[in-house]
């Protein structure tokens, strides 16, 4: 027999007896595969049902980065922006820590705030001239002259309206438009002095203003809308 037939024969049998154990080779490889991701996956499904009070690995790094909201000031950016070497080398203390600040009854801006308004929401003096600066002067200017802006101030010197001391009066007790009422901020008294201050001082009317002509229109109840609607 010719040897080259001899050779074709022997590679086809060796060839049909080998694909069966190549078969079942590639079959063991992917069974012991499939169990390995399988055991992983349970490994895995064990770790994620663990009770809450169990320490993990995974619970101890996140503690390790949990925030601390009582950090020291002298971290971060703070540091390097806003504190001096004396601040920095100073003990660590709260961002939002408070106890460094002043006490209320001793800010200075409380303090001034209150000399001028001089009650809570009212006002003690009976001197017109500063009731006038404290109440009206914000919109209608300290000599009176009105102003124009987010709205119109009328002016109240050299007014001839002002030479009606109830026309004031009643301004001042109702509120007018913009203007708010001062029925629950000033007594009879003290709406008499500042209407006789813009009679007198920024108008030069000589009619003299009392308590009495305010009590002839104070009513009872203060409003509860604007008056003029």
């Amino acid at each position: 027999m010719d040897n080259a037939i001899v050779k074709k024969t022997i590679r086809e049998n060796t060839t049909s007896k080998m694909l069966p154990v190549m078969l079942l080779s590639v079959m063991s490889v992917m069974s012991v595969m499939s169990v390995m991701s399988v055991m992983s996956g349970a490994v895995v499904m064990g770790c994620s049902q663990q009770a809450d009070d169990v320490e993990t690995v995974a619970s101890v790094q996140e503690a390790d980065l949990a925030p601390d909201y009582q950090a020291s000031r002298n971290t971060g950016s703070w540091g390097g922006v806003y504190m001096s070497r004396d601040e920095l080398k100073a003990p660590q203390i709260n961002v939002v820590d408070d106890s460094s600040l002043p006490s209320m009854a001793q800010d200075a801006s409380l303090r001034k705030w209150e000399a001028k308004f001089e009650g809570t929401n009212a006002f003690v003096t009976t001197d017109g001239k500063k009731l006038y600066h404290d109440s009206c002067a914000g919109c209608h200017m300290h000599e009176g002259q009105g102003a124009y802006g987010a709205g119109y101030y009328p002016p109240l010197a050299n007014n001839s309206k002002m030479q009606s001391k109830y026309y004031i009066i009643d301004i001042l007790i109702n509120g007018f438009r913009g203007m708010p009422s001062f029925h629950m901020m000033m007594d009879d008294e003290q709406m008499a002095a500042v209407t006789q201050y813009v009679v007198s001082d920024l108008n030069g009317f000589t009619d003299t203003v009392t308590a009495a002509d305010v009590a002839k229109l104070r009513h009872a109840n203060p409003p509860g809308h604007d008056p003029s609607e």
